[in-house]
């Protein structure tokens, strides 16, 4: 099963720091420089959930981009990558407090100008499933691709699915992004981003966005995934892992789900498939899996 990914591409500079950040002062922290980019995390945990993935993003001619592209190839991702002369490779700081939660400062370089010719239509014909992070369509220099993406995908009769990724850049205009993801088969926000598109955190709310979406795939953290459709809502809790970086999480349950959804597993098994990626993501430093751990 081959499922295309459309998303940033990247390297993430993760520095976990031992403490509260002293505006103007110092804090000691460990800091490691791996790739990322939620489209390229999502790819790199469908390899390891066991799809063949496609990695549809644009990076810079730069080394940074080397990098990303040899490290998700050797991880199983097949990268269709637009290389771009002038902006470079995105760049992301994870700040990772000692509880593990993190805070990003995201430059997105040559993801911010990824273009709809970025994406050879013939990556389509043997592909089942278009998986479209929300950082492509939110972003309005973007928005043309990932919109030609979703289209593209239509009409080569391939399922979908859309992971919002900000509730702060979901609040600017929920119902133009709705307007945008109309017919999608699964929209996968998180409980933030629920709030941004419905006014509630009820799973159930989540009804209310059915006459837009097939249904929808909500992930709660602590508390757990929930499947919502017009016959059921189907919910999982969470693993009890210890927490040591959140960062990536979404996107490996992302995969997870999608991964087992793919080869036929139930609503509740397809949740499960995502649980136990994102548990797999939080237990361990960086946003991908890692051949060594």
């Amino acid at each position: 099963m081959t499922i295309v990914v459309v998303g940033d591409a990247g390297l993430d500079v993760v520095a976990r720091h031992h403490g509260p950040i002293p505006h103007g002062g110092d804090v000691r922290a460990n800091v490691t420089i791996e790739p990322g980019g939620a489209g390229a995390n999502t790819a790199a945990w469908l390899a390891e959930c066991g799809a063949r993935p496609v990695l549809v993003a644009r990076v810079g001619a730069d080394s940074a981009g080397r990098q990303v592209h040899a490290e998700l190839t050797s991880a199983g991702v097949r990268c269709a990558f637009a290389v771009d002369q002038e902006a470079a490779t995105c760049c992301v700081v994870c700040l990772v407090d000692p509880q593990g939660q993190r805070s990003m400062l995201a430059d997105r370089g040559a993801n911010a100008r990824f273009s709809p010719q970025d994406l050879d239509p013939g990556l389509l014909a043997d592909a089942t499933h278009l998986h479209l992070s929300g950082y492509v369509l939110l972003d309005a220099s973007s928005r043309p691709a990932a919109l030609a993406a979703l289209a593209a995908a239509h009409e080569a009769g391939l399922t979908t699915s859309v992971d919002p990724q900000a509730s702060v850049l979901l609040d600017l205009d929920p119902q133009g992004f709705l307007d945008d993801v109309r017919g999608v088969d699964f929209l996968m926000p998180n409980t933030e981003e629920l709030v941004s598109l419905t006014g509630s955190a009820d799973p159930a709310s989540a009804k209310a966005l059915l006459d837009v979406v097939g249904a929808v795939v909500l992930t709660s953290g602590a508390d757990g995934a929930s499947w919502v459709d017009r016959d059921e809502v189907v919910s999982v809790p969470a693993e009890l892992v210890e927490c040591v970086d959140s960062t990536g999480a979404g996107d490996a349950f992302d995969a997870g789900f999608l991964a087992a959804w793919q080869r036929g597993a139930s609503k509740r098994d397809a949740l499960l498939g995502g649980i136990r990626a994102s548990a797999r993501a939080v237990s361990s430093v960086g946003p991908q899996p890692s051949m060594t751990r």
